[in-house]
This record gives structure tokens, C-alpha cells and sequence, in this order.
């Protein structure tokens, strides 16, 4: 079975190689030495000043909307992974979907705007597949309204925006370490802050709000273990690898699917990650039926994002058309570190010949 997405693994002895430390200084958890070596690597490849490893991408917007202390009305995206709004109503938070460009599947700041009022406390958006929206006036709008301005880069890692991390945008930006994405720590996630205060907030909450016998807040348990930080060290030293199998990947694809297909419409300014491969079919039916022809073959696509957040059976809020329509006909081909060149092949082959 070809699956959408295969994690990496590395050669299990490099992975070996640090469980050896873990048994050799005893430290399982609780901010030990791997963990401060991923979290200071990581902010040095990423060129951001304040990174902190969580437990998982979720928990990490969670902390992000706890350190400004948001409720109340967040402005946000519907076409995302259900994590992003369930975040939001975990914290206490309403929803207000701004509907999506129909090619970039980001928000822009001209949907923020028309939503935006004297009761907006914040703005969550995602960096769909690692896709940048219009950053600079989405930073402009949100000073202007003095509300923090918060992205989903689940997808994002390793993006750079005008020569620039796409983690430096915005007050905060969230990114998940799960083990489908790009890089990965089996699980995990991160918090990219540029405010020292609001970071030092973040590692409080992180542990239980508390230093040794001091308590200072109510946080939670969004910490993480040594095991998965041996993990993310270990793929860190890979993913530029990683990263060139899958763009070769993807610019297969780009030469040899059909032209009936859209894609989506990338920002000129960005330095892709191929994290993802999503095409958009003319209609929900032709995707269903795609995605029969595709399962027939032992093929396994999936429809992400589906569906649109706002028409969640738990969210009470008013259409997004664009977002309603574009996730009833998107759907993510079979990408990774390994596919080969005739697994695409057959992947197309299926696809194109559904239009011949």
C-alpha cells in the first residue's frame, strides 16, 4: 500500500547512538541535556531567537493563546487541521472564520480586515502546506489593531519567507514535530516567539507554572521527553536530504499531471519545504471517484483539509464559500523521503487516465 505520507526513519544506529547518552546520564525528561541541544540546533537552523520543544503541535497553540492570555474573539482560518480551532475553543476562544483566497488557501489581510472588530482579541492563521500569505500587511493590520498576531506553521518548517525564516512573522508561530511532517520527533512541536518575556511565559506554562518550589502560574504538562529529541536531532542532520527527494518528487508530479488539474498558486517570495503535494479536482465528485480508482490500486491519497472548520458539527458560525468548495475537491497525493520515481509514475498514471 502507498500511503499519503511514510515517516523517516534514519539508520537505526544513529538513533542508538543517543539512547546510549539517555541510559548513560539517566535523564528521561524535564528539560534534559538532548532537549536543550535540539531546542538550541533547531533555533540556530532556523535563525529564530526563541524556540521552545513541546510535547506536540496542539499544545504548542495552546501555550501560545495562554502566554498573551487571549479569550474572547480570534480571528482564524477554515481551511486548516481541525488542531488549530479546537486550540482556539480549548482556551475559552470564539472562532471567527475569515474565508480563504481561492489559490494561495491562505488568508489574507483583507478577509482579516473585514472581520476585524473593537471585540478581536487575536489572529490565528495557518501557513497552509507551508504556504505564506501577504505577511507584512497581516503584521501591519494587527499592530494597528493591537492584538497579537499568531500562525499555525505546522507545515512550515524549514520555509523561508524574502530570505528570511517564516517563523519570524507574526509574535508567534507554532510548528508541529509529528512524525508525517517534513521534520519530525516522532511527537512533538514547537513555540517560536521573538518576545524574551512572552518565551520565558511559554517554558513557565510548559512545566506545570512553576520553577523548583516556586509556583507562579496554572500551567499544564507540555513538555517533552529525550527520546523524541534524540529523534529530532538525528532527522535534523537529514532533512536537507529529505527536503531534495521530496522537491524532486513534487516537480515529477508538476511534469507529468495532467493540465485539468489546479494547484495551488505558491507565494513568489517563498522558499518551499515540499511537505505536501495537493491538487484540487473540478468537483467532489471527480475527487470521490479519483480516490476509489486510486484505493483500487493500493494507493492511498487523503482529502486534507476536510472539512472546512466552520461547518464543524461542534462550531456554530456562517459560511466561507471558498473554503467550503475548496475542501470538497482537494486532495494530497503520496509524498515522503523515500517515494520512488515509478510509485509517482503510477500514482499519475492512475489520475491522468481518469481524464482520457
Amino acid at each position: 500500500m502507498l500511503h499519503v505520507t511514510k515517516s523517516f526513519l534514519p539508520d537505526l544506529k544513529e538513533y542508538v547512538a543517543y539512547l546510549e547518552k539517555i541510559w548513560s546520564s539517566n535523564h528521561l525528561t524535564n528539560d534534559g541535556p538532548l532537549l536543550l541541544e535540539l531546542e538550541k540546533k533547531l533555533a540556530e537552523f532556523l535563525e529564530v531567537e526563541h524556540l521552545i520543544f513541546t510535547g506536540n503541535g496542539t499544545i504548542a497553540l495552546q501555550l501560545a493563546l495562554k502566554a498573551y492570555n487571549i479569550t474572547g474573539d480570534v480571528i482564524t482560518t477554515p481551511f486548516s487541521y481541525c488542531a488549530t480551532t479546537n486550540s482556539l475553543l480549548w482556551e475559552n476562544c470564539n472562532p471567527i472564520f475569515a474565508d480563504i483566497d481561492p489559490v494561495s488557501l491562505t488568508v489574507e489581510s483583507s478577509q482579516i480586515a473585514s472581520k476585524l472588530t473593537s471585540s478581536t482579541k487575536a489572529i490565528l492563521t495557518t501557513h497552509v502546506y507551508g504556504n505564506a500569505g501577504d505577511l507584512e500587511l497581516q503584521e501591519e493590520l494587527a499592530r494597528y489593531a493591537g492584538i497579537a498576531l499568531i500562525y499555525d506553521g505546522a507545515h512550515a518548517f524549514g520555509v523561508n519567507y524574502k530570505g528570511n525564516s517564516i517563523f519570524s512573522y507574526g509574535d508567534i508561530t507554532t510548528c508541529s514535530f509529528h512524525a508525517t511532517k517534513i521534520f519530525h520527533t516522532v511527537e512533538g512541536g514547537a513555540v517560536i516567539v521573538k518576545d524574551a518575556k512572552i518565551a520565558n511565559k511559554v517554558r513557565e506554562l510548559r512545566s506545570f507554572g512553576h520553577k523548583g518550589d516556586v509556583y507562579l502560574s496554572a500551567g499544564i504538562n507540555g513538555k517533552n521527553s529525550e527520546f523524541h529529541a534524540a529523534m529530532g536531532l538525528v532527522n535534523l542532520t537529514h532533512f536537507e536530504e529529505i527536503k531534495s527527494h521530496r522537491q524532486h518528487a513534487c516537480e515529477l508530479y508538476d511534469s507529468k499531471l495532467c493540465n485539468q488539474l489546479q494547484r495551488i498558486q505558491w507565494n513568489a517570495d517563498l522558499k518551499r519545504n515540499y511537505s505536501y503535494y495537493p491538487i484540487v479536482l473540478a468537483s467532489e465528485n471527480d475527487l470521490n471517484q479519483i480516490v476509489e480508482n486510486l484505493i483500487n490500486e493500493n494507493v492511498t491519497p487523503r482529502r486534507y483539509f476536510y472539512p472546512s472548520l466552520n461547518t464543524l458539527p461542534f462550531v456554530n458560525a456562517p459560511s466561507c464559500p471558498v473554503s467550503e468548495d475548496i475542501s470538497k475537491r482537494i486532495l494530497c497525493l503520496p509524498l515522503s523521503a523515500t517515494i520512488s520515481n515509478e510509485e509517482i509514475i503510477k500514482v499519475v498514471d492512475i489520475i491522468n487516465s481518469y481524464y482520457s
